[in-house]
This record gives C-alpha cells, structure tokens and sequence, in this order.
C-alpha cells in the first residue's frame, strides 16, 4: 500500500536501544493506520493486565496515510498506550505539528517501551533517531522544554510533558506544540514513569503517495470545499467556543458539576465574548486555513497570560468554567494556562475541581472551595499539578477518591471524567459515554444534535431527522457515526474538517484523497468496515482486562432530571437505556467480552482468534 513508509521506529528505553519494526501490509489495508495501527501494536505487544506504570506498558504515536501531506485536517497524529484510568488501551488524538513532521521522518510512528535509566528525549532528526539525555529539561515547564529543544535542533516540533506528568498525576497529557494536549487517559503519567521527557521530530522526506498529482488536485478542493461552509468559517472566528452561549440555551451546557445545563454567565465565558476581549490571535495547524486555534493574552491575580500558551476553547471554558460556576474568562485563561505549562487535560482538572467544589458544600472535605470562585480555580489546578495535600490523593485518581469520601456524584466513567456535552439532550451520545472502552469520550462520533436535520447522511441510509432526547432506536445511528469516527481516527483527521451531516457531508473527497494517497479504492461500506475493526481492536482489548458489558454505565446523575431549562425534565431512562445497550452489543456482533470469534472473521481478523479462549 501507498503513503505508508511501512515502518515504525522501535524505542526500548530500558536497554536504550532503537531499531526499525516492519508493519506487515496487510495490517495497513486492514487498519490503515493511526487508531487502528496503534492499537494492533499494543494488542500483539503489551499483555493485557499490564500496570500502566510498568516499563512493560508501551507508548504509541501513530499517523496514517494523509500525514506529511500538507492537507486540512491532517495535521493531528494519535498517542495510545494502556491507560492508569482504565486499566485498558485508550487513545488520544492532537494537532498541531508535530503529526505533520512524523509523517514526513520515514516513519509511520514510534512505538516506546521500557524506562530510561534517567530522563531523556526522543530525537527524531531529517533521518536519524537517538536518544539524549534531559536531566536538565526535568521539572521544567512545557514551552521552556519546547524552547530548549529548537534552540538545540533547528526545526523540530515538539511533544513534552511538564511537572505533572513527571509525577505521574492521572490527570497529566502529552502537551504538542506548547498548547495542544494529546488528553483524557492519563497519557502524560504514562510518559513520566517512562522518565521520557518530550519526542522532538524533524521529518525531511515526501511520503509515498499513488498518485501525486491527484492527491494536489484534490487536496486543494477540500480546503475549498472546507471554507465554502458558512459553520467552518465561523469555527475559524470564534473557535469551538462559539457554540457555548447555545449548548446553554438549549439547556445542555454543563453547569454546577453537571447539576444544571443552563449558566446564567454563560455569555460572559462564550466565543463571542473572548473575542472582544482577550484575543489576540488565530493559530492554526499543519496545512489547515481554518484558524480555530484561540491565542489570548491577559492576566489574572497579577499573573501574566501568555500568547504561546494558546487559549482556552469550548471544552476548557466549560470545564474550568461553567462547571465550576466561574463566570470570570480572565481566571479561565490563566488555570488553562497552568494546565498547559503543567502538562494537565483541562476536562480532567474541571471535573476534578468542580467535584471538589460540591464535596466541600456537602461538607465531605474540611477544605472550603466555593463555587465560582477562580483564585480557588487557579489554586486547585496548582495543587493537583504539584500532589499537594489533597490534590496528591486527586492526582491519584479521581474516581477512587470519591468512593472513599462517599462522593456519590462523581462524573467519571471507567475512570475517566466526563466531557463537557450533557448526555440529557443528547441521549445517543450517552450510550456512547457508557459503551465505549475509553471511558467517555465526546469525540466517538455521535451526537443526536447532528441527526435533527432532515436527510442527514443519506449515503449511509440516515434519511430522516431524529429527535435528540428520544432514546429506542439510537443504538443503530451510535454504531455508524462511531464506525465513521473510528474510520476518520485511523487517517488520522481532524474532526471539524470531516463533515458527517448536511449538505457539506465530504466524505467522497476523503475516500478520493485516500485512493490517490494510498492506491486503495475505498467505499463507503469498505471505510465503515475499517471503523468497527478498529473499534473491535479496543473492545478485545478491553475484554481481556475484565471489561465487561456490567461497566456500561452512566453516572447516576444522568438518571435524574434537569432542573430547568429547554432540556429540563428529562431523565435519561435507565431500563430504555439498559435496552439500547444490548442493542448495540448485537449491532456491534459483541458478547460480554467484546467481539465474538463469528465477528472477529467477519471483520477479517480471523488471526485474532487466539485472543478469544
């Protein structure tokens, strides 16, 4: 197959040794690359039961065929390894740079094992990779560490983890780029027991495509086609921040740790409102004109905010924001900062705070941490970055901690926190929440606010519109848009350059990017196929770690209804939802502990077999 090098590079850190891992074809034409790639390496390499912390546990980055390319969208790569959340295999996916310098380095991906003997960094220089030693980067912050490293090597992109990671806060990510966070499982933890310190690549070759010519040609329509969409140009305008002020007058804006979905403040913290205020530029990613990146200066508590640190976006202000009933964006600004230079995933930290928020109004704490208030905001960020007091036993793990002070109303599944899209009004996307083995996701694929239009995908048979709090049938719709992700997570491209929905739907353009990349002849039934495979891959996985269907589940909360506003009213449903789930287990061919052997043939994995006793 074409736009592969057909090669990882191989890192055992224990021995120090480097050396280049052949990747059968078929396993491309199977998985293509990025989310399914990575995961049939930690699948045939890392043994299920492994301790996220061991030298065992194995740190992936992968791209697919569109990386290097220079196309829109393909400037993310994905980070996977055995998760200290969930105890399985859990996959993350940035932009930036650094995804576009990998695909041009030789390799389609570094696969890093074993423990440094004492820190170090990753070097992957126009051809060559060693390792160096990093004592002197260790406890330094991320865009100190970025800094140092193209002093040293002109060009390079970076991914680092800062103080968090080191200690192996759960909360910790991979930070790119000085402001991109490879999030959500605790892969900067994984990262810091490895005392890895940051991958810095420079790549120097074209890769390998089918048809060079093609793929320009239909490279430069995409970016057209991208910005010919009202909804993109407005995301490059205000971000992904735009949609926040909305999400609260549909009543779904997560608020007070997901006890209310509507924020009196909201407008206060929305795109609209960073605009006019704090920002001061768009960043964008490898190849892309969207722009969506916020970058903001400001200053809070006679703190400066950086430029290089980026800007909070919808994710980030929610969680640091609405859910903790802080209405102040330069508090935001600067605990997003924190969480950049720390290295720590800002959902993760939200969730964390605003659980501790609730605790200490339900007096479960001695520590008093009002709502809305942001030095309390900053200052929790610091001591869960730091494991200072109680902030050590967070860093821990969120989940755990609460079941040990009786906090009930934790917002986690298996393990890890969840995002900040209200599954009330949005049903399907709460099956999604319980049912995948990543623990909750918001990037899955589905959400019922797509499906509300008319004829939204009819090239995949949804032609009529869906109304987004009713539950019977959703399981159907959860498995195709997740199959679609998971095939879009494997190329790997970003999700607001993919259109599933409405007039823009582009994915004839991809699959014709694809042929002219790869030389494959893609359909939609085949591109489908490709996305349960992969998503097949981490259920096994999963399965083999003791997941069983009993763990798909939401937090009880979501059981219960919304006290006001236009999605007030609404529980979700536990024994329709019980129903739905076991729907989607048929849909899917899965038993209790994942795919069955009659699914793992019908998805081409007969060689998986030994993996189902």
């Amino acid at each position: 197959m074409k736009g592969v090098f057909g090669r990882y590079l191989w890192v055992d850190l224990s021995a120090g040794v480097l050396k280049d891992l052949e990747i059968p074809e078929r396993w491309y034409e199977l998985h293509l690359g990025g989310r399914g790639m990575a995961a049939r390496l930690l699948l045939e390499h890392v043994r299920p039961g492994t301790d996220p912390f061991s030298p065992d546990n194995a740190l992936v980055f992968a791209t697919g065929p569109l990386q290097g390319t220079g196309l829109a969208g393909a400037g993310r790569h994905v980070v996977m390894a055995i998760s200290p959340k969930t105890g399985s295999m859990a996959d993350s996916y940035v932009g930036g740079f650094v995804g576009h310098e990998l695909g041009r380095s030789g390799y389609d991906g570094i696969f890093i094992t074993g423990k440094a003997p004492e820190p170090v960094y990753l070097l992957v220089y126009e051809g060559r990779a060693e390792l160096r030693a990093a004592r002197d980067l260790w406890g330094k912050f991320t865009a100190e560490v970025e800094r140092e490293l193209e002093r040293r090597h002109p060009g390079v992109r970076v991914a680092a983890i800062g103080p968090a990671g080191e200690q192996r806060v759960v909360q910790a990510c991979i930070i790119h780029d000085r402001n991109r966070a490879a999030g959500r499982p605790g892969l900067g933890a994984v990262m810091g027991a490895k005392l890895l310190k940051a991958v810095a690549v420079k790549g120097h070759t074209d890769k390998p495509l089918a048809d060079p010519k093609g793929f320009a040609r239909a490279r430069a329509a995409f970016a057209q086609e991208l910005l010919a969409d009202e909804g993109t140009r407005r995301l490059g305008e205000y971000g992904t921040a735009r949609g926040l002020t909305w999400l609260s007058e549909m009543g779904i804006l997560p608020t007070k740790n997901f006890q209310e979905g509507v924020f009196d403040f909201a407008a206060d913290i929305g795109g609209e409102r960073l605009k006019e205020t704090i920002l001061v530029d768009r960043d964008t990613c490898a190849g892309c004109p969207v722009r969506c990146k916020r970058v903001v200066r400001t200053e809070f508590l006679g703190q400066e905010v950086l430029p290089e640190y980026g800007g909070p976006e919808y994710e980030t202000l929610a969680a640091l924001g609405s859910l903790c009933l802080v209405a102040d964006l330069h508090a935001i600004a600067l605990a997003n900062q924190l969480c950049n230079a720390y290295g720590l995933d800002t959902i993760s930290v939200g969730v964390a705070i605003a659980t501790l928020m609730e605790a200490s109004e339900r007096g479960l704490i001695p520590e008093r941490i009002p709502w809305g208030d942001g030095r309390a905001l900053v200052e929790w960020v610091e001591r869960i970055a730091r494991r200072e007091g109680l902030g050590d036993a967070i860093a821990a793990g969120l989940e755990a901690w609460a079941k040990n002070v009786g906090a009930d109303f934790v917002m986690t599944v298996k393990g890890v926190e969840v995002p900040m899209h209200e599954p009330r009004g949005k049903v399907g996307l709460g099956l999604s929440y319980a049912l995948t083995p990543r623990g909750a996701n918001h990037m899955e694929g589905f959400h019922d606010t797509m499906v509300e239009q008319d004829a939204p995908t009819p090239e995949l048979g949804v032609n009529s519109r869906y109304d987004r709090f009713a539950l019977e049938g959703k399981a159907r719709l959860v498995v195709l848009y997740e199959n679609l992700r998971s095939f879009v997570n494997s190329l790997v491209l970003c999700a607001f350059t993919t259109k599933e929905v409405g007039p823009h739907y582009n994915y004839p353009r991809i699959r014709e990017l694809v042929a002219h990349a790869t030389g494959l002849e893609i359909g939609p039934e085949d591109m489908l196929a490709i996305g349960a495979r992969n998503m097949a891959l981490l259920r096994l996985y999963s399965g083999l770690c003791g997941h069983t269907k009993e763990k798909d589940r939401l937090p009880l909360r979501f059981h219960e209804a919304l006290p006001r506003g236009a999605s007030a009213g609404r529980p979700i449903d536990p024994e329709l939802f019980r129903k739905e789930i076991d729907a989607y287990y048929e849909l899917r061919g899965w038993d209790e502990h994942g795919p069955t052997p009659q699914t793992l043939r019908a998805l081409g994995l007969a060689d998986l077999l030994r993996f189902r006793s």
